[in-house]
C-alpha cells in the first residue's frame, strides 16, 4: 500500500507533472501515480512549441495559454533544462483580418507584410521545450519537494483513493476509459528530425494546402512537422508522409535541403471533442474529490502551467 497523501495524480505527462509541482508549491503532499515512466510518455514525441494549436477562443484557455507563456519565458531566463524562448514567423495565406485571438498571451506580437503565396506574418517570442530533459527536471523537483512519482498503472481511478483523498485526473488518451468520456479520442502526429544547420528561429505555414509545416530548431536538431490526423490509431512508420513532410519544410526553410535526417517520431495527441476538460466532481469514498485534467490535444505545454493552476485550486480550494 502506497503511503496517504494530500492529492495523488494520476498521469506523468507534462499536465500531470506540472500539476504536481504546482501542488506541491500550494503546501500539498503529492504523490504521482504514472503508468509509463515520464521518458515514455507521449509528451516526449511532441514538439512542444507554445501555440495554442487547433484550440478554439475560449477565455478559459486563453488565461492558461497567457499564464503558461509567461512561466515558460521565466523559466527559459532562469536556465532551466531544454526551455529556450526563439523568435517565431508564422505565414498566414488568407487575408490578414486582425490579431488572433492568442495575440495578447505572447505580448510581442507584430504583423508584417508577406510575399505571395502568403499575405502576412505574424512575428512573436514562442518559448520551445525540448521534453525529455524537461520531464526529468519536473519529475526531480516533486522528488526534492518530498513528493514520489511512482510506476503504477491503475485500472480505474478509484484505485487512486487508496493512495489520498483527493484525485486529479491527468491520464490524456486514457481519460477516454478511466472518466468514461467518448469526447476523448487520438489526433495522429507524424515528426520528422533533422540535423540542425544553424537555425534559430521557428516558422509555422499552418495553411499550406498539403498539411499543417512548421520547422522548430532545437539546440542539436530540427523538429520539422508535421501531420494532425483525428481518430487515427496507427503509429507505424510511414516513409511517404515521412518525404512529404520533409518536402514541405525544405520548401519553406531552404537551408534544411542538406540537413541529414536523425529520425522521426509518431505519437497520439490525447484531443477531446469540446477542448479541454478541467473540472472538479465529488467522487470515491468518504466525499473524495476528484479533480479531471484532460484533452489538452496538441495544445498540453502551451497551457501546461495555466492548466495546472486551475487544477490546484480545483482540488485544494473547493
Amino acid at each position: 500500500m502506497t503511503e496517504r497523501v494530500d492529492v495523488v495524480v494520476v498521469g506523468g505527462g507534462i499536465i500531470g507533472l506540472t500539476a504536481a509541482v504546482t501542488l506541491q508549491q500550494r503546501g500539498a503532499r503529492v504523490t504521482v501515480l504514472a503508468a509509463d515512466d515520464p521518458a515514455d510518455t507521449v509528451s516526449t514525441v511532441a514538439a512542444a512549441v507554445w501555440y495554442p494549436t487547433h484550440t478554439d477562443e475560449d477565455p478559459r484557455v486563453l488565461r492558461w495559454a497567457s499564464e503558461t507563456h509567461a512561466e515558460l519565458g521565466r523559466q527559459a531566463g532562469a536556465g532551466v533544462p531544454g526551455v529556450v524562448a526563439r523568435p517565431t514567423r508564422m505565414l498566414l495565406r488568407h487575408r490578414y483580418q486582425g490579431p488572433p485571438w492568442w495575440a495578447a498571451a505572447t505580448g510581442d506580437l507584430v504583423v508584417d507584410p508577406a510575399g505571395a503565396p502568403y499575405t502576412a506574418v505574424l512575428r512573436f517570442t514562442a518559448p520551445t521545450v525540448e521534453m525529455t530533459p524537461y520531464l526529468g527536471w519536473l519529475a526531480e523537483r516533486i522528488e526534492a519537494g518530498g513528493g514520489r512519482v511512482l510506476r503504477r498503472r491503475v485500472r480505474g481511478l478509484a484505485e487512486a483513493f487508496d493512495v489520498a483523498p483527493t484525485v486529479v485526473n491527468a491520464t490524456g488518451l486514457a481519460a477516454g476509459r478511466l472518466a468514461a468520456d467518448p469526447a476523448v479520442h487520438p489526433v495522429r502526429g507524424h515528426l520528422v528530425l533533422v540535423a540542425n544547420p544553424g537555425l534559430t528561429t521557428s516558422v509555422r505555414d499552418e495553411d499550406d494546402p498539403a498539411g499543417i509545416t512548421y520547422v522548430h530548431p532545437r539546440r542539436h536538431d530540427v523538429v520539422l512537422g508535421g501531420t494532425y490526423q483525428p481518430g487515427v490509431w496507427d503509429t507505424g512508420p510511414d516513409p511517404r508522409t515521412a518525404a512529404a513532410i520533409r518536402r514541405r519544410c525544405v520548401a519553406l526553410v531552404p537551408e534544411l535541403a542538406d540537413a541529414p535526417v536523425l529520425g522521426e517520431r509518431i505519437g497520439l495527441r490525447p484531443a477531446r471533442h469540446g477542448g479541454p476538460r478541467v473540472a472538479a466532481e465529488p467522487a470515491g469514498p468518504a466525499g473524495g474529490r476528484l479533480v479531471h485534467a484532460y484533452g489538452h490535444g496538441g495544445a498540453g505545454v502551451t497551457l501546461s502551467w495555466g492548466c495546472a493552476a486551475e487544477v490546484a485550486r480545483l482540488a485544494l480550494d473547493g
